[in-house]
């Protein structure tokens, strides 16, 4: 298991997602997921640092609010949460919040 996690880091320092951090303020814990066919995902669980993070007061609707908002429209898109990666762009100074740590390292995306 360490060796396939350890090569998942380089594959994504490799490709760019993941970067070394030497400094920061908060650092989650990964949470290593064996897939049925054998490879391994990197989870980080961001459970503490959502709870210390400030409360949005505007709820997200549900999806079904949102599908049924789109009746009398011709044509309507959505990402496909279940099936799929969706990155989306984070601000440079956010970085930090985002570090974790394994054996080999502190790394952030």
């Amino acid at each position: 298991m360490n060796f396939r996690l350890k090569e998942e880091v380089v594959k994504q320092i490799d490709v760019g997602f993941l970067e070394v951090c030497n400094y920061s303020e908060w650092v989650a814990n990964i949470v290593p997921v064996e897939e049925k066919n054998e490879k391994v995902r990197v989870c980080v669980d961001y459970r503490y640092l959502n709870r210390a993070s400030p409360k949005d007061n505007f709820m997200l609707p549900h999806i079904d609010a949102l599908v049924d908002n789109t009746t009398r429209h011709t044509q309507f898109s959505f990402m496909d949460g279940c099936f799929g990666y969706n990155q989306i762009q984070m601000a440079e100074e956010d970085k930090v919040k985002t570090t974790f740590i394994i054996m080999w390292g502190t790394f952030c995306y």
